[in-house]
């Protein structure tokens, strides 16, 4: 399980996106990317994707943790039915 994962805020004139998207390193490794808007204190996540190489290590888990302490309204927008168990899992 992850102790401490570092997060890379990309702007969105470098991805050309009206998306926020985040990298999610561990190690100096990018594990996987986070796909969402960012209001304030508000973030609408769209999409969090763990690299199939690094699942199962708790990364997404951590991620949300961080996402909690950092926002005050976070809402699940557009997310896979599949992710929809895990983010109510994880208070979302």
């Amino acid at each position: 399980m992850p102790e401490e994962l570092t997060f890379e805020l990309l702007s969105r004139d470098q991805q050309h996106s009206d998306y926020d998207w985040m990298n999610i390193n561990y190690d100096g490794v990018r594990v996987g990317k986070v796909r969402g808007l960012m209001k304030g204190k508000t973030l609408m996540i769209c999409s969090i994707n763990i690299f199939p190489e690094f699942e199962g290590r708790g990364f997404a888990r951590k991620t949300i943790e961080m996402f909690k302490k950092s926002f005050d309204i976070i809402i699940a927008d557009r997310v896979r039915y599949t992710a929809v168990g895990f983010l109510g899992k994880n208070g979302i």
